[in-house]
């Protein structure tokens, strides 16, 4: 993979021109996307920007975002071709900073259900759940945004191997972003590791806080197995057995957590808040394009047609509950550690692999990174999230430095 603060370091020494780095990714993605398929659309050649913290930064953009160089398709039919005139403001960001848009990257219909063709870099076996994911993985770009509403930034990067963040809700806007539920849809990051995720993510909100300090305090760790979600496959035990170990060693204070049943509560109606609010989001696609909506949406949001306002309020009220009482779990832990996807990515194409270790944290609209941790049978990765506070975004990423940097010495 492509070290996005490796990058930056080589640009600012004079040991590689910012053209040179874009370069080096075109031709990555020339030998490399035509087997994997991350890439919807792309750029044939790009010049680097001369200024900025990501000068020479190759990104790319999930295909939900906007971008008035590319066409945002949205994964379906009903919007080929279909071009706006405006880049959403987080990809304006990434072009303030000085980051050059190489391309749009796979998504599913509406950022849903139907799966892509696209392929797992580490095994053809398995899928990857992200073209964003997967273009990182397999050492076309640095860094790309994608998505997530219920699991679809820290899921394929666990499928993939690759640091993620989903940051706290909402640290990075969601204008311009097609809308699947407005309460739950975060943008996120991509990266080979969680100092390139820093960076990346420092230099398009101008937080210099959230920049690696030189030294990495040992946190206090929270163990959470999220029981009312059922159990995870073997690796995933494995994995948060690991980096629970590993962490423990390099010092950190670690101990399993209850959570309150408040917790467990919120977690059963996160799919009320979202398909109450799909069905808004997409009305005018459901009702003047419906056989052409793909078919697990399309089955989703016919089964879901009756939920009711009343229903919708009490699920947010139970939301609000839930929050506080995470708020309070906070008082002497630093982060949880958690599962990052039930296990290795799903064999096959068939399915994007269940989001249910992602979707409570979403709906609590905290901040979660994704480590990778074991590697299981097979040959794919599965990571590991640490969640932090609301609002505590640097807390979260120093706090996935210091497991990644255990799990590396482990």
């Amino acid at each position: 993979m492509i070290s996005l603060a490796e990058l930056q370091r080589r640009i600012d020494s004079g040991d590689l021109s910012a053209d040179g780095a874009i370069d080096q990714s075109l031709e990555a993605i020339g030998a490399h996307d035509k087997t994997i398929g991350a890439f919807v659309c792309r750029a044939k050649s790009v010049d680097a920007v001369g200024a900025g913290p990501l000068r020479g930064i190759a990104v790319g953009i999930k295909d939900i975002i906007d971008t008035s160089d590319f066409p945002t398709e949205m994964g379906s039919p009903i919007y080929k071709s279909w071009r706006p005139r405006a880049d959403a403001p987080v990809v304006q960001m990434l072009k303030q900073a000085g980051a050059s848009i190489i391309g749009k990257t796979t998504t599913t219909a509406f950022a849903s259900r139907d799966p892509t063709a696209t392929l797992n870099p580490l095994n053809p076996t398995g899928g990857s759940s992200s073209g964003s994911a997967a273009a990182v993985a397999a050492g076309m770009i640095p860094l790309a945004l994608g998505t997530q509403t219920g699991g679809s930034v820290i899921r394929p990067a666990s499928f993939c191997g690759v640091a993620a963040i989903k940051p706290s809700f909402p640290l990075l806007p969601t204008v311009g972003v097609k809308c699947y539920s407005w309460t739950l849809d975060t943008v996120g990051l991509f990266a080979a590791g969680v100092e390139d995720l820093a960076h990346g993510l420092s230099a398009m909100t101008h937080r210099p806080e959230l920049l690696p300090g030189a030294t990495v305090q040992a946190p206090r760790i929270g163990i959470v197995t999220q029981d009312f979600a059922d159990a995870p496959e073997a690796a995933s035990a494995e994995a948060l057995r690991i980096a629970s170990m590993a962490a423990e060693s390099a010092g950190a204070s670690v101990r399993p957590l209850e959570l309150p049943e408040i917790l467990a509560e919120a977690w059963r109606i996160q799919p009320t808040i979202q398909e109450f609010e799909a069905h808004q989001a997409l009305a005018w696609e459901y009702r003047t394009h419906h056989q052409a909506m793909p078919p697990l949406l399309r089955a989703k949001l016919d089964e879901t047609i009756g939920i009711l306002p009343a229903e919708y309020d009490e699920a947010r009220g139970t939301a609000r509950r839930a929050r506080g009482a995470l708020a309070e779990l906070f008082g002497d832990i630093d982060i949880l550690l958690t599962f990052s996807a039930p296990g290795a990515a799903p064999k096959g194409l068939d399915w994007t692999g269940d989001p249910r270790f992602n979707r409570l944290w979403t709906l609590m609209g905290v901040p979660c990174v994704n480590i990778p941790a074991i590697v299981a049978n097979g040959g794919l990765p599965v990571g590991v999230q640490v969640i932090a506070r609301f609002g505590d975004d640097a807390g979260a990423l120093s706090a996935a430095r210091f497991v990644e940097e255990a799990l590396a010495r482990a």
